[in-house]
C-alpha cells in the first residue's frame, strides 16, 4: 500500500494538475497545444505516491513516450528513479485514468525514436545539448484496456 504525498508537489505543478483535471487534459499558457500526461509515480525510497505533469508523445495502440530531460539538468529527475524502481504506474490522459508499464528505451529503439521526438518537441533536443548525460526515454505501455477495445 502506498502513502500519498501531501499536496501535488510544487505550486506550479499543482496549478497545472488542477487545470488538467478541470479541462479533461487541456491546459493553457506555455503548455497550450502540448499533449500532457499525469504520471502517478511511487517513491523508490519513501513509498509515497506523487503526481507529475509531463509532456508526452502518443504512439498509438495505448503507448505514450515521456522523456526525463529535467530541463537539460546534469542529473535525472527524481521521477526517473521512481519509474525504474516501480515501473507499473497509473497515468491520467485527457479524462481517462489507467495503468501503464514504464519501459526505458535503450540502443536502437531509443536511437530510432529520438529524432522523431525532437522533431515533435524541439525543446527535447535543446535540453540534450545542455547536458552530457543521455536523456532517458520511456515508453509507457497501457496494461488495462476498455472492454470495447478488446473486441
Amino acid at each position: 500500500m502506498t502513502k500519498s504525498a501531501p499536496g501535488e508537489g510544487s505550486d506550479y505543478n499543482a496549478e497545472i494538475i488542477k487545470e488538467f483535471r478541470a479541462s479533461q487534459g487541456r491546459v493553457g499558457g506555455p503548455w497550450a497545444g502540448t499533449t500532457l500526461i499525469l504520471i502517478h509515480h511511487i517513491g523508490a525510497r519513501s513509498g509515497v505516491e506523487r503526481v507529475m505533469p509531463l509532456g508526452c508523445s502518443s504512439q498509438g495502440d495505448g503507448r505514450f513516450v515521456i522523456v526525463a530531460s529535467s530541463g537539460g539538468s546534469p542529473i535525472h529527475p527524481d521521477w526517473y528513479y521512481n519509474l525504474k524502481a516501480n515501473p507499473r504506474i497509473t497515468v491520467e490522459v485527457g479524462a481517462q485514468t489507467f495503468t501503464v508499464l514504464a519501459d526505458e528505451l535503450a540502443g536502437a529503439a531509443r536511437a530510432e525514436l529520438w529524432p522523431k521526438l525532437v522533431a515533435e518537441s524541439p525543446s527535447a533536443g535543446e535540453f540534450q545539448t545542455m547536458t552530457t548525460r543521455q536523456i532517458p526515454v520511456f515508453m509507457l505501455i497501457r496494461q488495462d484496456r476498455p472492454a470495447q477495445e478488446l473486441i
